[in-house]
């Protein structure tokens, strides 16, 4: 008799997530939120971040619930559903960040003169242009891959219709992306 490992392991432990601190499993992990540098290690959404060290950026840490009482982090215990609503809810707020940017903040952010209040990021600051489009097209990536999980487990997308609403605005911008058309 032939035993296929993977599916075995993934049958196991399916259900069960990690504790990024301690590695404990279990079906139910805590989260919450904390701006404190140490938070970037159990932060799942911070994994990819470069700037890291002395970061004091909101994040989404999940931890079991020992380690967040240990650390004072306020966190609830979620299930796994329920902890990547909490992920693709986040990665909206980014998306919709870098979509008021493009629409006019990049303005105020780069002090832009009244009379070039008429061009787009990229014709007065390419540069500046080609690390937001970068960062942006991450966030896409990402919410594209939570947006597979619950398909991928037969559960509802929290609040579908918001990728609609995203895309009418980017594409209206001007601009392209990668969640449809």
């Amino acid at each position: 008799m032939q035993i296929d490992w993977d599916k075995t392991i993934d049958e196991i432990l399916g259900d069960k997530m990690a504790c990024p601190r301690c590695g404990t499993f279990t079906t139910s992990v805590s989260a919450g939120y904390t701006r404190e540098p140490w938070g970037t290690e159990y932060a799942p959404r911070c994994q990819f971040c470069v700037r890291k060290e002395g970061c004091d950026s909101r994040k989404l840490v999940i931890l079991c619930q020992s380690c967040a009482e240990e650390l004072g982090v306020r966190s609830r215990v979620v299930d796994q559903p329920t902890m990547m609503a909490m992920l693709i809810n986040d990665c909206r707020k980014d998306l919709e960040e870098a979509l008021e940017y493009l629409a006019e903040y990049w303005q105020e952010d780069l002090d832009v003169p009244l009379a070039d209040s008429d061009k787009r990021l990229e014709d007065v600051e390419p540069e500046a242009y080609a690390e937001e489009d970068a960062g942006r097209k991450r966030l896409e990536d990402e919410y594209l891959t939570y947006h597979r999980w619950f398909r991928d487990h037969a559960l509802r997308v929290p609040e579908p219709g918001w990728r609609s609403e995203y895309v009418e605005e980017i594409i209206t911008l001007g601009y392209t992306t990668t969640l449809g058309d």
